[in-house]
């Protein structure tokens, strides 16, 4: 399926003020390698830089139609994600406005984005859909590894990513100035405990916690499954 046979949401943007309501999110899941770069940006995003109060950063995870209300009050939206854009591992790329759901569903990697689809869905059809809407993107390299961290190409646009963003929030009267203190606010962020260093250094060893399953599970279902045989 490509992202062009994908028949567009009809949207029609609430206005937009003055002094526009801008949230920054970052979906995925931490747990799954790359899954998790758009929480990985927005993490570091409010780590190392200050905006102004109209500016929100915020961990969607996979919470997916549970996002609505907060889709609903932004005039501007910014969504960091990993996308399968059929692009080489750790390509970075952009979408704006109504290709942003073309690009979230066209080739589904995990349910949050078609949650995620959903939400927009929902909130053009109450009305309140985000007058400008940004996706940035990366492809990822691996996916398949339960609690591993994200790899060193995806990471790598972390900084890149969130410049992107921070030059398209500059239309809007944003200034960006780097954080010189460490009060940050992770009221809407990873928990301390998940943040990425401290993830990266409490994974376990595979010695000790394999990467593909649990190699005493899988011997113990084996050893039932021959002793069923022999029964039989």
């Amino acid at each position: 399926m490509s992202p062009g046979s994908i028949r567009p949401i009809s949207i029609r943007p609430a206005p937009m003020g003055t002094d526009p309501a801008i949230l920054v999110l970052g979906i995925g899941n931490l747990l799954w390698a790359d899954e998790g770069f758009g929480v990985r940006a927005v993490e570091a995003m409010q780590r190392d830089w200050v905006m102004s109060s109209n500016v929100q950063l915020l961990d969607g995870g996979t919470q997916g139609i549970y996002l609505v209300d907060r889709v609903r009050t932004a005039d501007v939206l910014v969504v960091f994600d990993a996308v399968d854009y059929g692009l080489p591992p750790g390509a970075m790329k952009r979408v704006e406005g109504d290709e942003v759901p073309r690009f979230l569903g066209a080739k589904k990697m995990s349910l949050h984005q078609t949650g995620f689809q959903e939400v927009l869905a929902l909130a053009a059809m109450l009305g309140d859909y985000p007058e400008h809407l940004l996706l940035i993107g990366v492809q990822p390299v691996e996916l398949d590894d339960f609690g591993g961290s994200l790899r060193p190409e995806v990471k790598a646009r972390i900084a890149p990513a969130i410049a992107m963003a921070l030059e398209y929030l500059a239309q809007f009267g944003v200034v960006a100035q780097p954080r010189s203190d460490s009060s940050v606010d992770t009221h809407d962020l990873p928990h301390p405990s998940l943040a990425l260093n401290a993830y990266e250094a409490g994974r376990p060893a595979p010695e000790v916690a394999c990467r593909i399953g649990d190699e005493r599970f899988l011997a113990s279902l084996s050893g039932r499954a021959i002793h069923r045989g022999e029964r039989a």
